[in-house]
């Protein structure tokens, strides 16, 4: 793909059901992608272990929304093997600013040791990488990720790929003629990621997630 991406592309790429990777961090090339089996997470079907809610429970992590999208997107590119090239790292910085890209910040202290961005389209949130420097920090952003796209009323949470991390928490491949059935449905949503507001505290959060554990 040599032709310069534009964030409407970008997302009309998304709702066509298709995203664009690099191969690495300094190829200027992109390439696109569609999966004949695609990654989702359920909404209803996160799993949240034993472990997982002691994590949450002692508070050791301090969890933003938005607070430092450009600080998450260095960190799930600042990896050996990456797909986020520079070309990819200004569009979503672009489409950051227009509220379309979203972050969760995981916070020890002073330091971002995880987080997960993604971008919002409807009721479908394409979830793009996500980063851990501690152990549980990538966890504990998917469980608030969720919780918040649970309140603000989306129907799907893409995650692309299956990892066995992902798969740990409820996450699912599923057809690729299911997935864009799920999209198309998604797509004509009203969904608010800032509906909920603030943070929620880690009791209310463990709550309402018992529901669907």
């Amino acid at each position: 793909m040599t032709t310069t991406l534009t964030p409407e592309m970008l997302l009309s790429a998304y709702a066509g059901g298709i995203f664009p990777m690099a191969e690495n961090r300094g190829d200027d090339e992109l390439f696109w992608v569609d999966p004949r089996q695609r990654g989702v997470m359920p909404l209803d079907g996160f799993h949240i272990s034993r472990s997982l809610t002691k994590t949450i429970r002692s508070e050791r992590f301090k969890i933003t929304f938005d607070v430092d999208f450009n600080g998450v997107v260095k960190g799930c590119a600042a990896r050996d093997e990456t797909w986020i090239n520079d070309m990819l790292e200004t569009l979503y910085g672009q489409l950051h600013l227009a509220r379309m890209a979203r972050s969760i910040e995981v916070w020890n202290g002073g330091d971002l040791v995880g987080g997960v961005f993604g971008i919002t389209l409807g009721g479908a949130f394409f979830g793009e990488s996500m980063f851990s420097t501690r152990r549980d920090a990538s966890k504990v952003a998917l469980a608030y990720l969720v919780d918040r796209l649970n309140s603000g009323g989306f129907a799907l949470f893409d995650t692309q790929f299956i990892t066995p991390h992902l798969a740990s928490l409820g996450g699912l491949e599923i057809p690729r003629s299911n997935y864009r059935e799920m999209l198309n449905i998604a797509l004509a949503l009203d969904a608010d990621f800032d509906r909920q507001g603030d943070v929620p505290d880690s009791y209310s959060l463990l709550q309402r997630n018992a529901q669907t554990s």
